[in-house]
């Protein structure tokens, strides 16, 4: 588990992953800003702001990836 600061309204939030690196769309809870983080080894890597439209694409190409990882 990790913890994330907002870069938009600096809120925390705790993330944990099945492993120790995630790369995909997030929303932040409190200010509900869009993004697209990459995290690896617990590490930040990069976290850019996204449009509703990528957002929404990013979580349908997630969803796939997820379903083909557990088959």
């Amino acid at each position: 588990m990790m913890t994330m600061k907002c870069p938009k309204c600096n809120a925390e939030s705790k993330l944990s992953f099945v492993g120790n690196s995630y790369e995909g769309p997030r929303r932040c809870w409190s200010c509900h800003e869009l993004f697209t983080m990459v995290i690896r080894n617990n590490l930040l890597i990069s976290c850019e702001p996204l449009s509703q439209e990528e957002f929404e694409k990013q979580q349908s190409v997630k969803a796939l990836q997820d379903k083909f990882k557990n088959q």
